[in-house]
């Protein structure tokens, strides 16, 4: 498997984490700005984009302790 294939595979467009989060787009950048956020990667187009383990390690660190 080639890098760029799996980097696409990897990599979630920001809709993609809104929708699987279920925050509305000023919500996510309230949180960005606020550096509470899962980490971003920036494009140079602007576009933001976020690695699939960067989401669910964000995601892990907020679990609640049962």
């Amino acid at each position: 498997m080639t890098t760029a294939v799996r980097s696409r595979r990897t990599m979630l467009a920001l809709a993609e984490v809104r929708e699987e989060l279920a925050v509305s787009c000023s919500t996510f950048y309230d949180w960005r700005a606020k550096r509470r956020a899962p980490r971003c990667i920036k494009l140079p187009n602007g576009d933001l984009r976020i690695r699939r383990s960067d989401l669910d390690h964000w995601l892990d660190d907020r679990e609640d302790a049962a």
